[in-house]
Formats: C-alpha cells, structure tokens, sequence
C-alpha cells in the first residue's frame, strides 16, 4: 500500500475509533510497527492527528474517543508481544461450550483475537472487547448493567444486587497492574470494584501478566490474595525465585515466549 493511501485509510479509522494503537493499526493496515510509527510522525506534524505514547488520537478533543480512552491506548502499546502471546495462550484454555469471564484490561482484551473460532459464553465487563468479539466471532455475549468508563474500559453497577450474581462461569481471565506476596493488585478503586463483582462467580480465576508486573509498583490495593488465583500466565522473562513464590502458593504458573517483535 503506497504512503498517501495508508495515511488517508489510517485518518479514517482514527475518526471511527477516536484513539488507535500501533498494533491495532499494524493489523489493519498489513504495515510494520515502524511504518506505522513514521505515518503517525507524519500525519502529527502536518496537524492531522495528535501522537500519543503506543498509538495516536482524533484531533478534536471536544469530541467523543470512541470506545477506548488514552490509558487503555498506553497500556496496550507496553510489551504488545509479551501480551499477545500470553493472551494467546490464555485463549487456549477455553473449552467450547463452557462461559468464561474475560475483565476488562489490555492484556485480556487481546484473547478476542484468538476466540474468533470459539463457541462460548462470554461475559465481559469491557465494552470494547464485546465489541470486537460481536464483530468477529460468534461467541454468545454477556454485558452487565451499569455505566462504561472510557479510561479504564470497564463497565461498573452501581448497584450491589446487579444481573450478574445471575450468571456463573468455570473460568475468569483477569490482569493486574501488579502481582506481590500479597495479592493481585491494582491502583485503580474503580477497577478494584469492577473486579471484585466478577470474581465471586468463577470457579478458576487466570491470571494474565506479562513478566514486568511482578517488579511494578503502580498497584496499591488489593484486588484478592493470591491464594484464590488457580493459574497465572506470564512470559519467560519471569524469575525463577518468582516462578517459585508463586508455585508455593499453589499456582499453577504457565510461562510463553513473547512474539516476536515488529521490525
């Protein structure tokens, strides 16, 4: 695809979506991750666009941004291909016919990409991954009640007796900003929340982290102990003494060779 082409093609996809991330934009445009970088650098400096930190968003700021905000952008862009491999594999895991509990988080969101062929019942928290699992597959859907928050991609009840408690899944895949002796964390209260409606109806919880979670220091609340995580993906960068904390609290640890990285 010849330059002006991508960049008119890539405008319009800005102005459907409000924000995009270079990844999003590699898969949509059959591009490298550095062309698309360069068509971004362009397009922000002839004032057709505003770059951001992993991808770029629609010029006017009084406008809706679409399904993802700026934070959910940012999260995506950092290490995409430990993601998309724990994701991967996390997919993996799902057995026709059973409901599974996706949160909604840059990590887990990528898992729709490989759920595209899957016969399940999903129920998410995150408009934006009901969203690309309605566009691309045929899985039954689940939403909660409640309002979506654009910077966190989550959708919250306001209400403790939410429809919900109503439904029941083997299997939750969940993130987290950080992983310690102590639990699952986040920074978040919002998300805190949002996670802790969903856990109470999911035998197993997954948990999907990509190896620099376990040094981060952005989580301050404990989303749960680590004795309710069943499994916990990670990429092979993890410690062997952290692989071992995690072992001797039960966990099953599956660990994945990140993707390879865009040239």
């Amino acid at each position: 695809m010849i330059n002006h082409t991508r960049r008119k093609k890539l405008l319009k996809i800005l102005a459907e979506r409000g924000s995009v991330t270079v990844t999003e934009l590699e898969s949509a445009l059959s591009a490298s991750a550095a062309t698309i970088r360069r068509d971004i650098t362009v397009l922000a400096t002839s004032g057709q666009l505003v770059k951001v930190h992993g991808g770029a968003q629609h010029l006017a700021p009084d406008k809706p941004t679409g399904l993802v905000g700026s934070s959910f952008v940012e999260n995506s862009a950092v290490f995409p291909e430990r993601k998309r491999a724990i994701a991967r594999r996390a997919a993996q895991m799902c057995q026709n016919g059973e409901t599974v509990i996706i949160n909604g988080g840059s990590t887990t969101h990528m898992m729709a990409e490989s759920l595209a062929g899957s016969q399940l019942t999903i129920l998410t928290n995150s408009f934006l991954t009901a969203h690309e699992l309605l566009t691309h597959s045929s899985n039954e859907i689940l939403l909660p009640g409640g309002k979506i928050y654009r910077e966190q991609n989550v959708i919250v009840s306001p209400f403790e007796n939410d429809v919900i408690q109503n439904h029941y899944a083997s299997k939750m895949f969940i993130g987290a900003a950080a992983v310690s002796p102590l639990g699952l964390l986040e920074s978040d209260p919002l998300l805190v929340r949002a996670e802790i409606q969903l856990m109470k109806q999911a035998d197993e919880l997954i948990v999907l982290v990509d190896s620099s979670k376990f040094s981060s220091k952005r989580g301050g609340l404990i989303v749960c102990p680590l004795s309710r995580v069943t499994t916990l993906i990670t990429d092979s960068n993890v410690s062997p003494e952290t692989v071992a904390m995690l072992q001797g609290q039960d966990i099953e640890v599956v660990v994945v060779d990140p993707d390879p990285v865009a040239p």
